[in-house]
């Protein structure tokens, strides 16, 4: 591309320099025909005087081509051109003038004018002896000069994109040696601060992420097994206390508590699944819902609850996304509640500046300032012993925050006169776009008999 740049740009400069030339070697002999054709048409031929700055000759011929006046140069020679002159006006031409002894061409002008003897032309010439030495040399120089400059600039290209790219290869080859058991490691920010300064900060970002994520992933494996270990190793020690006590009166006993772990380990594993089904990103299954039917009938299905479920009548409110997992929300959102309530649990369904608000109070402690982002994060409980003792294992918020990210909606802990107060915001569906029920998809659901979910506050 440089390399037609410059050829199309000596081009027009050899075009521009010629030009110009021509029309100086143009004017001054155009001046000199003038004059000598004022000269012929007064009469006063012979009054020529002797020719300006830079013409070469001038000869005058008349109609019957005859040559009526020639500079010394041009004594003798016949007609320059030979042609039937002009009515009055004027030419250019460019020519070879042999009889002068110059291989130059020669600038031509040629004046007709109308004299009392007849019709004269006038012919004035001017050597372009400089304008071809002009281009000669002009041509010679950028023939040297545009390779080059050619070269030069293919050099400099080569050496800037060079030290360009110099951290890009870095970031690329610190990026490749990366493995998953050394994200620690970060690609080097040149101090340049231009596109390649911030590709490798969002480089370092992205691995930020994927170090924190896991970081997440170990411990939320260290914390599984955990918990898995713990139902596991009760559960073992029944069975053996059951075959080695051969008291029959003491086997339902023994037997019951076995199927109380073995019912916490299927409610934790079903847990674990659903994460990792939350984790992988799956899409939600966007069907309108009656949201108020929704926790209607999620409270309702609650038979035996520990302290009544206040839930003043809401309007419709319709929302997209799963069925049952919008029921699996507000459910962990109960069994969370009644956890640790006293003597009552509030839920209220509003709108509010095109979302639905759900919330869900209970009159316990409360959860303080500080704890109120960490509850949400998995296996995570304030009250370790006591929660065991209620049967969570931390994972009840932990599911509905995601779930209701899944939704496009928010999960906080927000301020409450008294006891924990658990807000749901889900975006509105359109107007109208209510339809009937549809079968759910996802997990299965927990039975409302079974123990609470797993949750923390």
């Amino acid at each position: 591309m440089v390399a037609a740049a410059l050829t199309l740009a000596s081009y027009a400069l050899l075009g521009l320099l010629e030009s110009n030339l021509l029309r100086g070697a143009e004017a001054d002999a155009l001046r000199q025909a003038q004059t000598v054709a004022r000269l012929a048409a007064a009469g006063n031929l012979e009054r020529v005087r002797p020719l300006v700055h830079g013409v070469d000759f001038v000869q005058v011929v008349d109609a019957d081509g005859r040559v009526l006046l020639a500079t010394p140069n041009l004594a003798g020679v016949p007609p320059i051109h030979p042609a039937e002159p002009l009515p009055s006006g004027r030419r250019v031409h460019t020519w070879k003038v042999r009889p002068l002894g110059d291989e130059h061409r020669q600038r031509v002008v040629q004046v007709t004018a109308q004299t009392p003897d007849g019709i004269l032309t006038v012919y004035a010439g001017t050597s372009l002896r400089d304008v071809d030495a002009a281009d000669d040399i002009t041509t010679a120089a950028l023939a040297f000069g545009v390779p080059l400059l050619l070269a030069t600039v293919a050099l400099v290209t080569w050496r800037v994109t060079g030290r360009a790219l110099e951290p890009v290869e870095a970031i690329r080859a610190e990026v490749a040696a990366i493995t998953d058991r050394d994200l620690h490691r970060r690609v080097p920010v040149p101090a340049t601060r231009d596109e390649v300064a911030r590709l490798a900060q969002t480089m370092n970002t992205t691995l930020d992420r994927l170090e924190a994520s896991g970081a997440r992933q170990r411990q939320f494996i260290a914390d599984a097994s955990h918990e898995l270990r713990s139902p596991i190793t009760v559960l073992r020690t029944q069975l053996e206390v059951a075959l080695a006590v051969r008291d029959p009166q003491l086997l339902p006993e023994l037997i019951g508590g076995a199927l109380q772990d073995i019912e916490r380990l299927q409610q934790l594993a079903a847990d674990l699944l659903l994460l990792a089904r939350i984790d992988a990103a799956q899409p939600v299954a966007a069907v309108p819902l009656d949201l108020t039917a929704l926790v209607g009938a999620a409270v309702e299905a609650r038979v035996g609850d520990r302290v009544p479920v206040r839930a003043p009548q809401a309007p419709p409110l319709v929302v997209s996304g799963s069925e049952l997992w919008l029921t699996r929300v507000v459910t962990n959102l109960l069994d969370n509640a009644q956890r640790f309530a006293d003597r009552e649990v509030r839920l209220v369904l509003r709108a509010a500046h095109g979302t639905a608000v759900l919330e869900v109070t209970d009159d316990g402690p409360g959860i303080p300032p500080e704890d109120r982002e960490r509850v949400f994060e998995r296996f995570t409980r304030l009250d370790d012993a006591r929660s065991r003792d209620h049967g969570g294992a931390g994972l009840g918020l932990a599911i509905a925050r995601d779930l209701t990210a899944h939704h496009g909606g928010t999960l906080t802990a927000e301020d409450s006169p008294g006891g924990a107060r658990m807000v749901v915001r889900l975006p509105l569906a359109p107007t109208g776009a209510l339809s009937a029920p549809t079968a759910p998809t996802g997990p299965p659901a927990r039975s409302s008999r079974s123990r609470p979910d797993p949750g923390t506050s």
